[in-house]
């Protein structure tokens, strides 16, 4: 065991062990430390004292240069986390590293030619005879020289491409020294590449990434919950965020909650990843990305222009300005920004003053001409703007408990854009302007209500005349009243459908009707391979020789334009591994078709449910089939920009391509939520009877935890090879919740598992699943995990709480259920007979 410990907090060193070490200079060597004098040969490695990092020569990929590094050894060897001498490597294996008297780290290579220097150096006066030099490689990953009981010079000072936990990014204001990321040359090529990522402390600080000498890309300050535009972890349980800033530094550094192990790392193609260590399948998993879309890259909207993911196309100019060149603009280049429409009167003599306009909901603008005082009132901070005729907006600094801390901006907006967090931002505009602009605002308010009153009055005479003619025509032909109210809802889609053609759908390819039907063989029943709630699902070849699956809306579904619209403008927007891939649509009179990705092995109840199919899934294939949902419905819930819950999770939404991957699909029901607005609710509960969780029912609150429990019903059916709502067992009338919780509480858990998987399974994989399952079914949702959670705990081997009982759903409850006034029976009863 070392002794000098493994925190970089100051240590003093025991005075026997100094005593021993001096008198015993050859009788031993601790496995983490040298001393002065001594030296680690290319071959010879440091180990910390947990064995977590290892010190030594290395060559990167394929390189056959060496260079002194730092990886990890317990886990992940040979993953580097610090390089030495980045710019000057050894061309062969006689390196050497050596702590000299003066307290310096040197690189020597061949006849001791010196390749590196840490310059770091202290004086060693005679007055100190005992006085120990001594480098050590602490568990943190820090490479640091102690001084007697102070660390003169530590590794975290210098980081190069990798950020470890406690490692402060940022500038010492005393010595000035900064820390900040430098990315590899390649992954072959551990030089200063491209890229660096740095904490800029012009203004307000904020993090900037550079590609050279082009800024590329910007995380905003830190507005008390976390950095603006940066996504705020809801209910993080892994790591905690430290922002510092006082007369002495500025830095933000990042601490584990857990005995997870991570790392944040500027890739050499400039992408900022947050990577977690997954013991389980011995991988790294990109627990989160830093910058995802297009309205990442740095101000491409230009000067007062705003990005939104949601919007095509993405730049828009603020409200009273106007862009700078409208023939750039139309072209869809926006670098030029935007202008005022009305110049301000701050200085001119007229009397008149400027006003503010509040933009909501946003990721601040670039903040290096800003000024900022961290005491005053927002109401402070709107006198004080408007008192300098050089303030273009101000903000708040600090947005938990309705704000506070004043941020004025001095120069143009740059880099702003929609964002899902509570962050608002106050416009400098002329008075005449900010009239017009709160007219145009009353309005359109009043043309709102004045159009809800005619739609109102409208809907009420064409309800009454609808059932008039209903009554009549049932009397005549006996024609089901519900029937006949679809038809006449059918019959205004020809309006509908030409509106939503007129909205912007540019991510998508739009097919014609004359394409789809040459396609599908004019939809031919040969080529029909399901059948869902939107409608019929069809085969079809493009010409160019692609197979594509085409939805077509039928009369008869309970879905229309909106649930139509609802798929288009949610997974359009959606790209992942584990969602299905929405290739174009089709509009055309009556007609509402949408054409997918071909999925070669159909869904997953075509082989779960299927006495000859199912012993085609070994459990192998079953295991990454729930990881793989596990994984897109964590990317809808906290990855996407959307945020969406996707409320109809079931074994039937699950497509599996060549390959056995799983593929999330039908987004009809989807619905997108806000930032912390993680829980809604609503009087018409949708969705597939033996999926829905027990709030939802009956209730109507849906949250991100219905989702959860619908994906816990999932494991279970993927694992037993039951359906939920036809179990049935000779001893009890529970459901398959029910039983499994049975089974649970006994200790008999892997008696769930299907005969089919009796050859292939890992007893520990399947009774973990079953375990994160109960948990996901809980009763009450705020005893479910997040969809976070339940991937970690799938792929990990720590403990896991004990559940709950699940919600239970048997016949008696299913006509509870159907009886409530919140659900749609059609809904219900239609899916539930699919």
């Amino acid at each position: 065991m070392s002794c000098f410990g493994s925190s970089m907090e100051e240590q003093s060193i025991p005075m026997l062990f100094v005593i021993a070490f001096i008198l015993l200079p050859s009788a031993f060597t601790a496995i983490d430390t040298i001393f002065v004098n001594q030296e680690i040969k290319d071959g010879n490695t440091l180990v910390s004292e947990e064995k977590m990092f290892e010190l030594g020569f290395f060559s990167p990929g394929r390189s056959k240069n060496r260079y002194l590094g730092i990886w990890y050894h317990k886990i992940s060897y040979g993953t580097v986390v610090w390089v030495a001498n980045r710019e000057t490597p050894i061309t062969d294996r006689s390196g050497k590293l050596k702590l000299s008297r003066q307290g310096n780290l040197v690189i020597l290579s061949g006849a001791n030619t010196m390749i590196w220097s840490s310059n770091s150096t202290t004086p060693m006066g005679s007055d100190n005879p005992v006085m120990v030099l001594v480098m050590q490689l602490l568990d943190t990953g820090n490479l640091v020289v102690w001084n007697d009981n102070k660390i003169i010079w530590q590794s975290f000072d210098y980081p190069g491409d990798t950020i470890l936990p406690g490692q402060k990014v940022g500038k010492d204001l005393l010595t000035g020294l900064q820390r900040f990321l430098t990315s590899w040359k390649s992954p072959n090529d551990p030089s200063i590449g491209s890229y660096r990522a740095i904490h800029d402390t012009n203004g307000f600080p904020q993090t900037l990434t550079w590609r050279g000498d082009v800024l590329v890309g910007r995380f905003g300050p830190w507005n008390g919950l976390g950095f603006s535009g940066f996504p705020i972890e809801r209910e993080n349980k892994i790591y905690s965020t430290k922002f510092v800033m006082n007369e002495k530094e500025i830095y933000h550094a990042y601490e584990l909650k857990s005995s997870v192990v991570q790392r944040i790392v500027l890739t050499w193609d400039g992408k900022t990843l947050f990577l977690q260590w997954i013991e389980r399948i011995r991988e790294w998993f990109v627990y989160t990305e830093g910058h995802e879309d297009s309205c990442d890259r740095f101000s491409i909207c230009g000067p007062y222009g705003i990005c939104s993911i949601n919007k095509h196309p993405p730049c828009t100019c603020m409200q009273g300005f106007e862009p700078r060149n409208p023939k750039e603009w139309e072209a869809s280049d926006w670098i030029s920004g935007c202008v005022r429409k009305k110049p301000l009167n701050c200085g001119n003599d007229n009397g008149d003053k400027d006003g503010f306009w509040k933009i909501a909901r946003v990721k601040v603008p670039d903040t290096r001409r800003s000024w900022y005082n961290v005491s005053m009132t927002l109401a402070d901070c709107e006198m004080a703007c408007k008192s300098n005729c050089s303030c273009t907006g101000y903000s708040s600094l600090d947005i938990r408990n309705g704000g506070s801390g004043c941020l004025m901006w001095l120069d143009e907006l740059l880099d702003t854009r929609e964002y899902d967090v509570n962050h608002d931002i106050y416009i400098r505009m002329a008075t005449s302007e900010l009239e017009g602009l709160l007219n145009s605002q009353s309005d359109l308010n009043k043309k709102k209500r004045k159009i809800m009153v005619v739609i109102l009055t409208s809907s009420g005479a064409s309800l009454i005349f609808i059932l008039f003619i209903v009554a009549c025509a049932s009397r005549k032909i006996k024609r089901p009243l519900d029937h006949t109210i679809r038809r006449a809802k059918w019959n205004v889609h020809d309006e509908k459908n030409a509106r939503l053609q007129m909205e912007h759908l540019d991510d998508l390819q739009f097919f014609s009707l004359y394409e789809v039907a040459k396609a599908t063989s004019s939809f031919s029943v040969s080529n029909k391979i399901g059948e869902g709630g939107f409608g019929p699902v069809y085969m079809g070849v493009l010409e160019d020789g692609r197979k594509i699956a085409v939805k077509r809306l039928s009369e008869t579904s309970q879905q229309g334009l909106d649930e139509f619209k609802n798929e288009v403008i949610c997974i359009a927007k959606l790209q992942h591994r584990n969602l299905v891939k929405l290739l174009g649509y089709c509009i055309h009179q009556k007609e509402l078709i949408l054409i997918y990705e071909y999925m070669a092995n159909k869904s997953l109840d075509w082989f779960l449910f299927d006495d000859a199919k199912s012993w085609m899934l070994s459990w192998p294939q079953r295991f990454s089939i729930i990881q793989g949902i596990a994984r897109g419905v964590l990317y809808l819930h906290q990855d996407s920009r959307l945020q969406i819950i996707h409320r109809d999770l079931k074994v039937g939404n699950i497509l599996l391509d060549n390959d056995m991957n799983p593929k999330i699909s039908d987004f009809g029901l989807a619905r997108k939520f806000v930032g912390h607005d993680t829980t809604d609710n609503t009087k018409k509960v949708v969705g597939t009877y033996g999926y829905i969780s027990p709030e939802y029912a009956m209730h109507g609150r849906f949250s991100i935890k219905s989702d959860v429990f619908s994906f816990g019903v999932l494991v279970l059916e993927i694992i037993s090879g039951m359906k939920n709502t036809e179990f049935s067992h000779g001893d009890h009338s529970d459901n398959l919740l029910g039983h499994a919780w049975r089974l649970y509480r006994e200790g008999r858990s892997i008696e769930l598992t299907s005969a089919s998987l009796h050859a292939t399974y890992v007893i520990f994989e399947v009774l973990r699943s079953i375990h994160v399952a109960l948990l996901c079914v809980q009763h009450h949702a705020e005893d479910r995990p997040t969809m976070l959670s339940v991937l970690l705990m799938l792929v990990s081997e720590g403990a896991l709480p004990e559940p709950k009982q699940p919600a239970f759903f048997n016949e008696e409850s299913r006509r509870e259920l159907e009886s409530l006034p919140s659900v749609d029976k059609a809904m219900i009863t239609i899916v539930y007979a699919r």
